[in-house]
């Protein structure tokens, strides 16, 4: 097989076992809703339920699930994906990207709630100490799988393969919003522009961490804030 052989075989198998196979079982549980009598606006989807109901089982599982994420990130190192040391300044831009995205996401996601374009999202960790941890490693589980996944290894992969740069940013933002979709149609347009925004900054700066960052603090108050803040407002 030539390089670019291999190349295009490693593209297909890591998407197949990581987000490209999370995108197709989305996309099939957004049919499913989509069929169901009920409003999407009446449906609803929780993240980080509980996978057990014995307490000390459902941590365990929980945590293999986010070594699952992790074990994703890993291999694309493996493969020789190299990332550069982290700077303290990438906080601050992730901080950034976390606003100019998950704002503007949030109103999103009110609107298509109310205009019956998604299912309603419920974070379902709690706000025990136990429960804000896993949340908190749920987040960044999250944000190394994807961001090292989707973003660095696809983009790098395809600027390999002399794939142009507009066709880099829309591989990379739709497999993004595919494997979101299982939280309705909005999801995936929300996830098409942080995609785009994403993938834009990391192949203008080459630089993974204030991604990673961003989408940390975008899931950390998605998974925690929300809750806390619907315990005081009756939410």
């Amino acid at each position: 097989m030539t390089p670019r052989g291999l190349l295009w075989s490693e593209i297909a198998v890591v998407l197949l076992v990581t987000f490209g196979m999370s995108g197709l079982r989305a996309v099939l549980k957004l049919v499913g809703a989509l069929l169901d009598p009920a409003p999407l606006n009446e449906q609803s989807v929780a993240i980080g339920g509980a996978q057990a109901s014995v307490r000390w089982l459902d941590v365990a599982l929980q945590l293999s699930s986010v070594l699952s994420l992790l074990s994703w990130a890993a291999l694309v190192l493996v493969l020789g994906i190299r990332v550069v040391r982290p700077r303290a300044s990438d906080a601050g831009w992730g901080a950034v990207l976390a606003a100019c995205i998950g704002l503007p996401g949030l109103v999103l996601y009110m609107v298509a709630v109310h205009m019956g374009w998604s299912v309603q999202v419920k974070p379902s960790m709690g706000l025990s100490l136990s429960g804000i941890v896993l949340a908190l490693l749920w987040a960044e589980a999250n944000a190394l799988a994807e961001e090292l996944v989707v973003v660095q290894w696809l983009a790098t992969r395809l600027e390999t393969l002399g794939v142009r740069v507009w066709v880099i940013i829309a591989a990379s933002s739709l497999l993004r919003a595919s494997y979101h979709l299982y939280q309705g149609v909005s999801a995936g347009f929300g996830n098409v522009v942080m995609g785009v925004v994403f993938a834009y900054v990391f192949l203008r700066w080459q630089r993974v961490w204030p991604l990673v960052w961003g989408h940390f603090l975008i899931d950390a108050v998605a998974f925690v804030g929300y809750p806390l803040l619907g315990s005081h407002l009756g939410l």
